[in-house]
């Protein structure tokens, strides 16, 4: 299996400095081949640039200035070309499935902050120097970087890549290693309702409350937003300081928020993995659920619309992204795998609306947020806990159909 590391990078003021240069330099030819594709397509031939073309250009452009892009490794540039081929890959094909995509975008240098090393070894080296008890990665064109790993790591590295959060550098590692030994068995199977008010129920009636953590750091956030759209807009280069600390300053705020959201889910994900040998959720459409409401025209005025709940609909949007349910079920899937559990996404239609006892679905049945009482039995219960004993059971019925 593959697992990723990331460790904090502690490099000199100089290596800093080349480390700006090397994403910048690949922000450059990442935009300078997007351009290329443009041009190409503009023209009357309408002709394709592909990443095959642009790759065999690759020892011209390095020849040609030396002392920018001949800088880096040859491998990390194909990364980048292969990382472009990627999205306009990923365009056409939403463009095929009808869809409306927006196409692949320039990139500005505070928007490119990756760069990949396809193979250990190859313009970079991890735990370059073994005598050294700190250890250090090697970056072509940077040097010696010292390395803050917290943890060891276990595998064959397979790729390296070096990633900029405001203004601290990290190295993620991916690493091949033989799957682990699976969990002792439990007995024990679980299916859970995600929400709002409770970030989730389980089928045994245990709630997990919602942290809110977007919501609890609103204040500060909107504070640090109006301070800084009292700047003009203008680029990286041509901001004051005053201008910088505050767009630093918004980063942090919503940086602190994204760490602790992912904190809290894979806290949750392996409290639940070893706990239950199976478990059950509902497959969410994220992306359907947050969409904005359509608007609707006045039909005897023109140019008027009528109220459509887009403001009630856009402070549920928020507490839909603020809860993290995507990032909480990456997280729960793969904690899964590497213990040996099984977990299965089941359709959540009804399933807070069909009663436990007899089975008897109605609108009804659920007469408000939290309360559940069957009109047919009179059975009570909390609407989640309702929903997540029916998730249950409609992901070991999936399972025992699977078996079969």
């Amino acid at each position: 299996m593959i697992r990723a590391y990331k460790f904090l990078l502690r490099p000199t003021v100089r290596q800093g400095q080349a480390l700006g240069e090397m994403l910048r330099d690949h922000c450059s030819l990442y935009n300078g081949a997007l351009q290329e594709r443009r041009d190409a397509w503009r023209h009357v031939s309408k002709s394709t640039v592909r990443y095959g073309v642009q790759s065999a250009q690759l020892k011209e452009i390095r020849a040609f200035d030396p002392e920018r892009q001949g800088r880096w490794s040859f491998s990390s540039q194909q990364a980048t070309l292969r990382r472009l081929d990627k999205a306009m890959q990923a365009f056409f094909r939403r463009v095929k499935s009808g869809g409306t995509p927006g196409y692949p975008r320039f990139r500005g240098v505070n928007w490119f902050d990756t760069v990949e090393f396809p193979k250990d070894g190859d313009g970079c080296r991890w735990d370059s120097t073994p005598h050294d008890p700190v250890t250090r990665v090697r970056l072509q064109g940077v040097g010696h970087v010292k390395v803050n790993q917290h943890r060891p790591v276990t595998g064959r590295v397979k790729t390296i890549s070096v990633k900029r959060e405001g203004r601290k550098w990290f190295v993620v590692l991916t690493a091949e290693q033989d799957q682990p030994e699976p969990l002792p068995a439990i007995g024990s199977v679980a299916g859970i309702d995600l929400g709002i008010a409770n970030f989730l129920a389980d089928s045994n009636g245990a709630f997990v409350p919602n942290p809110r953590h977007g919501r609890r750091a609103t204040a500060k956030l909107q504070a640090a937003q109006q301070a800084l759209s009292r700047f003009p807009r203008c680029k990286a280069k041509d901001r004051t300081a005053n201008h910088q600390r505050a767009v630093e300053k918004v980063a942090h705020l919503n940086g602190k928020v994204r760490r602790r959201r992912l904190d809290h889910a894979h806290k949750t994900a392996l409290d639940l993995v070893r706990a239950h040998d199976f478990i059950a959720h509902e497959d969410l459409k994220i992306h359907n659920m947050s969409r904005a409401p359509a608007p609707k025209p006045d039909p005897d005025q023109v140019g008027v619309f009528l109220p459509n709940g887009a403001t009630a609909k856009a402070g549920l949007n928020r507490s839909i992204t603020d809860a993290g349910w995507g990032v909480f079920l990456t997280i729960l899937h793969a904690k899964a795998e590497s213990a040996g559990r099984e977990v299965i996404a089941v359709d959540p239609r009804n399933t807070s609306r069909t009663c436990p006892h007899c089975g008897h679905t109605a609108k009804e049945n659920r007469p408000t947020q939290e309360k559940f009482h069957c009109i047919a039995c009179g059975h009570t219960a909390h609407a989640d806990t309702v929903g997540a004993i029916n998730v249950l059971r409609a992901g070991l019925v999936r399972r025992d159909a699977d078996l079969v």
